[in-house]
């Protein structure tokens, strides 16, 4: 049998055939005319290289090929169906699905850690997996399907991509609760006096575009640690008498060991979007996934 010949719309029609083995009724059936069904049914005949139906008192009789082809032909077509109605219409109660995020640290406890916890619920049968994000090949793993979505700000994502903005993040100073210099008010001298923890993705820099600010003010800190990763930071701060600016999200549970306040200089923050690509667009799946993260923020 050459199977270049074959489209999915003869199987149908076969599958039609065998089951009403009368041609009027698969005509009605399928929604197409007799003879339309007759030619398919001569081109089937002439695949498989066998007459599959033959004319009988009432209607057609299947030929022993043509039974012998009516239960894995019926397997393969609910196979494609399922997986077509799957496509339309995610169920995220039963249906399994695997979701690779791409993000920075901060992004897996603020944004992530929630999601995952909301999913085990709603979608116990979805998995996800986390990367850390890397821009320069960001473009390509998604076009590969290596990566589904990133958590990022949207305004420096590849242009090839699609972005929504999910929230403005700004920035807050912490120190652990009963922290003697750390008042709900400080000025910009106190902040410059104190112990500060800074974040470094390379971990070896101690200044960040907040030296910069500072700097213009006349006033330069006192930079004592400077770390790879923000999960660190609430934690050692938690213990010591170092402060740190981090990103607000981060530490919205941790008012029982952390105190909170706002910066007593303007700093600037930044935004945080869901960005994924084409190829995962239309995907029922996806695009649940990118609304539950919606909800989960807006919530």
């Amino acid at each position: 049998m050459d199977s270049k010949r074959l489209d999915l719309n003869l199987l149908v029609t076969l599958e039609t055939l065998l089951v009403e083995q009368n041609v009027s009724k698969a005509a009605a059936r399928l929604h197409l005319s007799q003879p339309a069904v007759s030619a398919q049914l001569n081109r089937l005949r002439d695949v498989f290289d066998d007459p599959l139906l033959i004319p009988a008192q009432r209607g057609m009789t299947p030929t022993a090929k043509a039974i012998e082809l009516l239960h894995p032909l019926r397997q393969a077509l609910d196979q494609v169906r399922a997986t077509l109605a799957t496509h339309r219409n995610f169920d995220p109660a039963k249906a399994k699905l695997t979701v690779v995020i791409a993000c920075t640290d901060y992004l897996q406890a603020a944004v992530v850690k929630p999601l995952v916890v909301a999913l085990r619920s709603r979608a116990p049968r979805v998995r996800v997996a986390l990367r850390n994000l890397d821009m320069q090949q960001l473009e390509a793993q998604m076009a590969r399907g290596d990566v589904d979505l990133a958590l990022m700000t949207p305004q420096v994502a590849p242009s090839g991509l699609r972005t929504r903005h999910l929230f403005d993040e700004r920035y807050v100073l912490i120190g652990r609760r009963d922290h003697p210099r750390l008042r709900a008010r400080i000025t910009v001298d106190e902040f410059a006096r104190m112990e500060h923890v800074i974040v470094s993705l390379v971990g070896s820099g101690f200044a960040t575009p907040v030296d910069d600010a500072l700097a213009a003010l006349g006033h330069r800190r006192n930079v004592v640690l400077s770390a790879s990763s923000f999960l660190f930071v609430p934690d050692i701060v938690s213990q010591s008498d170092f402060v740190a600016l981090v990103p607000e999200r981060l530490v919205r549970n941790d008012v029982d060991r952390l105190k909170v306040i706002d910066c007593p200089f303007p700093v600037e923050g930044f935004a945080v979007g869901i960005v994924w690509h084409e190829r995962s667009h239309g995907h029922s799946g996806q695009r649940w996934i990118r609304e539950a993260i919606v909800s989960l923020i807006n919530a």
